[in-house]
Parts: structure tokens; sequence; C-alpha cells
């Protein structure tokens, strides 16, 4: 059966999500050379491109209206989400380097394998979870094996890069619940806007109040990365994360989505020399097989289901 169907599509789009969040580190440690504060980057990437998707929406009829619940769940907590996200993730990249971070939030299809049964009735298959366990697997050896063996980096560094990177798992697996329960119901564009808008206030009143408030990139190649973080990570790669919880199940797309640190560990080889130690390259293995087996256990499915297999809303599910 081809694999342009419903569910395989979903899939696909879950991959293509990570493989462009895999540009996040090496753009951003590129923005840390050029000056920008760990605090700062976040900010303007998501601020640009609340500004970017509000212009667009002030053309379309309804794109600014919500009701309450919407608003709440979605700009409030997925703000504060993305809020914690944008920080955390940063100091991940600084104290981990960029494949040991990206490693790290893998660790959250584990999470939301489990918590998709209670919040979303899903289900928590034994092969599910097992994709998830060896894809957990993976980013802890990739870890292990990243940033030059995490010998010549002071402790207290190397901590704060674990911590950040934990820290940017617990919200990318409360932003995919989130997204799978909103997406379908209030729609990708909508969803998306209202998640980085909340985030980008809530960043801007802690980073102030904490006597960091964002300044903007001071050259033009460090407004480049910005545009690039802001274009990519952000627009393009939530665009087809969030076309993938339209289609299939958090657990499956997170899964998928977890190419990220074989991206970024390409690139951050490539591009700034972060080589990796045998164990890193056996967890991106690791990585590259969970995501495989979970692409030949949604096509088996599909193939089962057959045509026109219809999606069951997520919260609906029996």
């Amino acid at each position: 059966m081809p694999i342009t169907s419903r569910h395989i599509a979903g899939y696909l789009f879950g991959m293509g999500a990570g493989a462009v969040w895999g540009t996040t580190g090496p753009l951003s440690t590129a923005l840390y050379a050029e000056g920008a504060a760990l605090t700062g980057i976040g900010f303007w990437r998501v601020f640009l491109g609340t500004l970017v998707l509000g212009a667009w929406g002030a053309t379309q009829r309804g794109f600014f209206t919500m009701d309450h619940r919407g608003l709440l769940l979605i700009g409030g907590v997925g703000g504060m989400l993305v809020a914690l996200f944008e920080v955390a993730y940063q100091f991940g990249i600084a104290g981990a380097g960029v494949a040991g971070a990206a490693a790290l939030l893998y660790l959250a299809p584990v999470a939301i394998a489990v918590l998709a049964k209670p919040i979303l009735g899903e289900r928590l298959t034994a092969l599910r979870f097992a994709l998830a366990l060896v894809v957990m697997a993976g980013a802890w050896l990739t870890v292990r094996g990243g940033h030059p063996g995490l010998g010549g980096v002071p402790i207290t560094s190397v901590l704060v890069g674990v911590t950040g990177g934990l820290l940017a798992a617990a919200s990318y697996a409360g932003t995919t619940l989130l997204a799978r329960w909103a997406v379908p119901r209030y729609g990708t564009l909508k969803v998306l806007f209202w998640e980085i808008a909340g985030g980008s206030l809530v960043l801007a009143v802690v980073l102030s109040l904490a006597g960091r408030a964002p300044a903007p990139p001071a050259t033009a190649a460090g407004w480049l990365f910005a545009l690039a973080l802001t274009a990519g990570p952000v627009l393009g790669a939530n665009f087809l994360f969030f076309a993938a919880v339209k289609r299939i199940d958090a657990a499956p797309t997170a899964v998928a989505a977890t190419v990220e640190p074989v991206v970024g560990a390409l690139l951050a080889l490539l591009l700034f020399d972060q080589r990796l130690e045998v164990l890193g390259w056996v967890g991106l293995a690791l990585v590259i097989a969970g995501v495989s087996g979970g692409y030949l256990r949604e096509a088996r499915e599909d193939r089962a289901a057959g045509p026109g297999r219809p999606l069951t809303p997520p919260g609906d599910a029996a």
C-alpha cells in the first residue's frame, strides 16, 4: 500500500518536524558566537514568530477569536510550557552540547507514551512503550558519548546542561499532549499563534523581572540567525508537528520526531566539530531504530485498517 495515507503521512510529518528542529542547536550555537545571551535567544525567536503569524492572521476573519477554555489552556498553560522550553533548551545546548541537549530532549517520548492514556485516552501498547524506551536508551548513550566525552567540561556546566535538557523534555512532553488535544479542535495556525504569543509574554515579563530583559541581536548576522530560528524551528517545524498530531496519536508522533538528535549531532559534527564518541554513535543508532520501528508499526496498522481509516478525536477514544 502506498505511504500517502493519512496515518503514514502523520508519521512522516513528525519525522520532518524533528529534522527541522535538528537545526536549533547549530543555529543557536552560531548566535552564541554573535554575542547573543542564552535567555534572549528563546524570546526573540518566538516573538518574531508571533509577529509573523499575527500579521498573517490580521488578514483572516476570526483568526484571533477563541473560547475562554482554549485561551486558558493554549495561551496560558501552553505559553508557560513554550517559555520554559525556550530558556531550558538553550542552557541544555550550552552545557551539554548540541547532540547532548537534543538527546536529553527525547526522553520525552517515554513520558508521552505513559501520560497519553490517562490524559487523552490513547492506547499504551507494549510495542509503543518499548519503542519509547529504545529511544530513551539511545538518548542517554548519545549524551554519554557526546560533548567531547564531557571530560573537559566543568561539572557545573554539565549539570546545568543536563538540568536544562531535562526541563526542556518535560515542557516538550506537555506541549505535545496539549497539541494533540487542541489542534484538531482549533486548527494548526491558531494553536501555534496563541502558544508562542503566550510564551513571548511570559518570557518578556519573567526575564525583565529577573534583570535579564532580552536584548536584540547586536549584528546583522545575529538577526539572520534569529530569523532562521523563527522560520525553521518555530514556524516550519511546528507546522509539520501539528500536522502530525492531527493524524496520529501523541506517542508515535513523539517517536517520529526523535530524528532531531541525529540531525543535530550530524550538523554539530559538520559545522562545529562537536564530535561523538563510540557510545554516542550507538545511541544515535538506537534512536534511528526506534523511529524506524515506530514507522513500520504505523504502516502495519494502516494496512490492517484499510483506506479511509477514520481519525478518532483525542480525548474521545474508548
